[in-house]
């Protein structure tokens, strides 16, 4: 059982990133919707790892360049994989008013006008919101960011049903519900970082959480609501634009404590 677990684990990590994993015997592809509990592990363990690069950037070169390299290892770190998704739901829901239409624009791997604007103001508002933020702050919002909004993101396979064309899906087996179990063991995920930000920044009581929650559960519901309407359900580019979106939103929302 722990065995298993654990293979599952370096499923979500191979999936979402580009850390090399152990090469996994006897692969069966309904592992990848399996390992989506661990979705939010992946986003912890970026978190962490961005926020590694955050602190001394920070302490070299000021709040603003150290924004921008810790972005730009996030980026590099994950393969752009959640920026593409972003992407692509800017491109197919802005370019088009009918389903076929959308999907396939999303399919295309060009870039086009709303796909560009949307990854370039996303990536700027980011950057902007963590060099506002005081370090251990930013801190902070990188690692609870990761995490949480990588729980939200499946939250909508859950929430939804697939709304892409299954036959000609990227990763096929992520096209089935997320059982309650699972939702559960990602939400423990999320719940190690909040505990730890809790520690390092005992003057944040749970109101100044309250804000950044609010805020990505409706960017989050915005989406279940948009993806339903414009496509019948969610995909994968649609969670990718999700995730990106909720992160924004918990770090706005703990930015306004900044000021």
């Amino acid at each position: 059982m722990l065995h298993h677990e654990l293979r599952l684990l370096l499923v979500a990590t191979q999936f979402l990133t580009r850390l090399p994993v152990p090469a996994l015997q006897d692969y069966q592809p309904h592992w990848l919707h399996q390992s989506s509990r661990y979705f939010p592990a992946v986003g912890l363990l970026v978190g962490l790892l961005c926020a590694a690069v955050l602190w001394p950037a920070s302490l070299l070169f000021g709040p603003l360049v150290a924004a921008v390299a810790s972005t730009a290892f996030g980026v590099w770190l994950t393969g752009a994989f959640h920026e593409d998704g972003l992407a692509d739901t800017c491109d197919g829901l802005g370019g088009s008013h009918t389903r076929e239409r959308a999907l396939e624009i999303m399919k295309d791997s060009r870039l086009g006008t709303y796909g560009t604007l949307g990854l370039v103001l996303a990536l700027l508002l980011k950057i902007a919101l963590l060099a506002t933020m005081p370090l251990p702050l930013a801190l902070a919002a990188l690692v609870v960011g990761h995490a949480g909004s990588r729980l939200l993101c499946i939250s909508l396979i859950a929430l939804l049903p697939y709304g892409g064309d299954l036959e000609h899906a990227k990763a096929k087996p992520m096209a089935q519900q997320l059982t309650p179990a699972q939702g559960l063991l990602g939400a423990l995920w999320v719940a190690l970082p909040l505990l730890l930000a809790w520690q390092w920044l005992p003057q944040l009581t749970p109101w100044h959480w309250l804000l950044p929650l609010l805020l990505a559960l409706a960017v989050t519901e915005h989406m279940r609501r948009l993806l339903k309407r414009r496509l019948g359900g969610y995909t994968g580019d649609g969670l990718g634009a999700t995730q990106q979106l909720s992160e924004l939103a918990i770090h706005a929302g703990l930015a306004a404590w900044a000021w």
